[in-house]
Formats: structure tokens, C-alpha cells, sequence
């Protein structure tokens, strides 16, 4: 049967691969910083990286290192156990309970991933007789978790209130309303409109979700996300967000919200309930990633100070660089195989990044999607904006 099976494959596998939409691994090997070193998938060599998620450049900070290793003995290196069963330590409670007071939240509940934390809200919460209102660019774990549910879908175009409020008026006979958005969509770096949703779930009764994954731990005065930054911390109901981006970059997730949804999340939620408790070495070393960001604001001003640098920079060089002030800079190219070629070139030149085109962005709007970080210096940020553009002088541009 499989040979069959496998003709089927190879070809599919062709057609992406002619599309320009084939998506290859790069290896690295060193740890995540701003500087990584290549060692397969492209020209091997030390290259700047400006595609990690690594924010505020804690993946390979050194008290948080160290955090992890006081933690690898005290806690050991897994649990071997869901929480209900003996998946439970001090460590998790403690990550909880200061997620929660950093968040503004009741109560917070952690999972193995966000993708997981936002696969296991709407199952538990509603059923056919409610409704889940979900912006157009919504991640695709919001829109997987959707799918496991049961109640009426509406989806209104990305940020636009107006259609917003229609879904709402559309939707008036549910039981339960749940309006759902990223905090910033990780492809254009936009923040959503959260004061204006919030005012809107207000008129029509309804609760507020927000993944705000690309956000917390840099956006906001604090650091704690687009609720600060919109001044909605007490208005939002849900906040889902993960680990392992701006605050450390390892793994994990959770769900920070009203005291009742949490507690029925843990007695319903099936991704909590089936899958490994989080590491404890990620739970001790995300307690310390914590500490550095209510301490200082010099790793988030450090971080603004790159992004309006190569912001700026790559304007003044002709480039189409969607507006706005994220840490996610989303260089428009439009065609997926030129995107691709271009992150090739890049690489030789020793900056790292990726084109993203289809299925990830729509048809015809491929990007090099850069990402700054705080561990990048002045000097880094200029190296990758000659490097783009003798990049774009190699395609003859």
C-alpha cells in the first residue's frame, strides 16, 4: 500500500519544491543568541541571526543559565507524570502564581506549548450553544482549537471593528461569546485594536481572548503585553502566551485568566490533562527570565532602539517595510521564490533570516520577516542592512 502512497507524497513534495514554497532546516550549532553559528543547511559559518524569536535575548542569558542548572538538581530533569497524577511541584505553583500577578490575571494555568494552551480553551468552554468570534489572521493553533469545539465560528477581517461588530450583532443568540485575537500578528508585526474590542465586547456582552504570544515580556510599559500597552489589563478575560519566545525562548505555555476558567481548564482541558507536565528546569529558569524584566527596562528599550534603527534604516534604502513599531519587521518581496533566493544570499553575506510565503502568508505577499532582538548591537543591525541591500543588488534589483 505504502508504495502507492509514497509516488502520491514525492509528488506533492515536487510541486512545493518547484512552487519556491519548500521550507528547509537549517542546522546550528551553537546556543540561540543573536551571533549562531551554521552548520548545515546553508553556507556553514557564524552568521547574524535575525529571525529567533529571542526577543530580549535570554535564551542564552547567563543568570538565567544558571537558574536552570540550580534547577536540573534541585527539581531533576522531568516529571514523567501529568499534574493531576504526580506532575505537580512547588516550582510550577510558584510560575503560576507570578505569570498571574505579572499578568493582571486571577489565575494561571501552564501547558507543554501555547499551541496547546490555545488547543484546549475553546473545547472546554464552549459548546453549540455559543459562539467564537476569531480575527481573519488569527494563529493557526487558535484556529485548530476552534475546530475542536462545537460552537458557531464567525470570523471578522484582521482588525476591523466594524465587521467585528457585525459578527457580534450576528451572533446575539448565543448563549456565550468569546471574541478572539492575537495581540500582535506574527507575519505583519500589527498590534490589534484591544481597547476598541474591548469596548465592543462590552456593548454586546461578550468576553475577551487574546494570544499574546509576540508580545509579553517587550510590549507594554511593564513589559506585560497589549493589555498594558491599551490600558485593558482588568478587561481582558483570557491571555494565552507562551514561553519560548521573549521570555527565555524555551518552551512551554499557558492560559492566564478569571479564576473559574482556570479552574475548569484543569479539570477539562485535554491537552493539560494528557500531556507531560512542563519541564521543571523550564519552570525555575522562566521564574528567573521574570526577575530581568520587572527589574529593568534596559533589554525593552535596548530592543526599540534596534527596531526603529533597522526600521529607518531599510526605508531610507528603498525597501517596502510594513509600518509600524514591532520588533517583527516584515521586509515585503511578494514573490516566493525571489524570497527565497533572497534569504539565500542573505545567508552568504552572514545575516540569517527566512522568506515566508504560502501556505504561512497569502499568495503573492512572500516577506523576509526579520526579527530584532535586544542581544543585537548597533553594529549588527547596520552590518544586515548592507547586507540587504547587496543582496538585492545580486538579483539584478
Amino acid at each position: 500500500m505504502f508504495d502507492t502512497v509514497r509516488d502520491d507524497l514525492a509528488a506533492t513534495l515536487d510541486e512545493i519544491r518547484e512552487a519556491g514554497l519548500f521550507k528547509p532546516e537549517r542546522v546550528i550549532g551553537t546556543p540561540q543568541s543573536a551571533a549562531v553559528t551554521v552548520t548545515a543547511g546553508g553556507t556553514p559559518g557564524e552568521v547574524l541571526n535575525f529571525c529567533a524569536n529571542n526577543y530580549l535575548g535570554l535564551a542564552d542569558h547567563p543568570e538565567v543559565l544558571t537558574a536552570a542548572k540550580e534547577a536540573l538538581d534541585r527539581w531533576g530533569y522531568g516529571m514523567a507524570s501529568v499534574r493531576f497524577i504526580c506532575g505537580t511541584q512547588d516550582v510550577h505553583k510558584e510560575l503560576e502564581d507570578r505569570l498571574s500577578a505579572f499578568l493582571g490575571q486571577e489565575d494561571t494555568i501552564l501547558y507543554s506549548s501555547c499551541f496547546d494552551a490555545n488547543g484546549g480553551v475553546f473545547e472546554t468552554l464552549l459548546d453549540e450553544r455559543d459562539a467564537v468570534i476569531s480575527d481573519a489572521l488569527n494563529h493557526a493553533s487558535i484556529i485548530d482549537g476552534i475546530r475542536l469545539c462545537k460552537a458557531r465560528r464567525h470570523r471578522y477581517a484582521n482588525r476591523d471593528l466594524a465587521d467585528l461588530e457585525q459578527q457580534l450583532k450576528d451572533s446575539q443568540d448565543a448563549r456565550r461569546r468569546l471574541i478572539v485575537t492575537d495581540g500582535v500578528f506574527s507575519m505583519d508585526g500589527y498590534v490589534a485594536p484591544l481597547r476598541e474590542i474591548c469596548d465592543l465586547a462590552d456593548r454586546y456582552d461578550a468576553m475577551v481572548m487574546v494570544d499574546d504570544s509576540h508580545a509579553v515580556g517587550f510590549v507594554g510599559a511593564n513589559g506585560r503585553g497589549t493589555p498594558e500597552l491599551h490600558g485593558v489589563m482588568d478587561r481582558v478575560d483570557i491571555i494565552t502566551g507562551t514561553l519560548g519566545k521573549a521570555l527565555g525562548g524555551a518552551s512551554g505555555g499557558y492560559v492566564a485568566a478569571r479564576r473559574e476558567i482556570v479552574a475548569l481548564l484543569r479539570q477539562r482541558s485535554r491537552p493539560y490533562l494528557f500531556s507531560n507536565s512542563l519541564a521543571p528546569v523550564i519552570a525555575a529558569a522562566s521564574l528567573k527570565v521574570l526577575d530581568l524584566v520587572e527589574k529593568s527596562n534596559e533589554l525593552r528599550e535596548r530592543l526599540a532602539a534596534n527596531t526603529a534603527l533597522f526600521r529607518s534604516r531599510m526605508t531610507e534604502a528603498g525597501f517596502e517595510v510594513l509600518p509600524g513599531d514591532h520588533a517583527i519587521a516584515p521586509v515585503m518581496i511578494g514573490d516566493a521564490a525571489r524570497a527565497g533566493r533572497l534569504a539565500e544570499l542573505l545567508l552568504e553575506r552572514g545575516v540569517y533570516v527566512i522568506g515566508f510565503s504560502y501556505p504561512v502568508v497569502p499568495h503573492g505577499q512572500a516577506r523576509i520577516r526579520v526579527q530584532l532582538s535586544a542581544a543585537h548591537s548597533t553594529e549588527d543591525v547596520e552590518r544586515a542592512v548592507a547586507a540587504f541591500i547587496d543582496a538585492r543588488a545580486a538579483l539584478g534589483e
